[in-house]
């Protein structure tokens, strides 16, 4: 069976952890397969929340570490999903 991990970030402050956050994924880049990201954006408001969703390749044990690395950025949440596929 082969692992697929998809990771969500929840970026409670754009203007303040973006930078981190960004630098990190672009750090990891190699394990990273697809991004999507987007925020509340209208006429009036462009939200300082984020969200960010990452679908992960490479080793499931580089995945963890990464993944240890987002939790010591303070102002963001991660959450993962892990599926097994035969």
């Amino acid at each position: 069976m082969k692992e697929h991990r998809v990771l969500g970030i929840r970026v409670n402050d754009r203007i303040k952890e973006a930078g981190r956050t960004q630098s990190l994924i672009t750090r990891n880049s190699d394990l990273v397969n697809v991004r999507l990201g987007f925020h509340e954006l209208s006429d009036d408001v462009c939200s300082r929340t984020g969200f960010i969703i990452l679908q992960l390749k490479g080793k499931p044990d580089q995945w963890d570490q990464f993944q240890e690395q987002l939790n010591e950025i303070g102002g963001i949440e991660v959450k993962n999903m892990s599926f097994l596929i035969n």
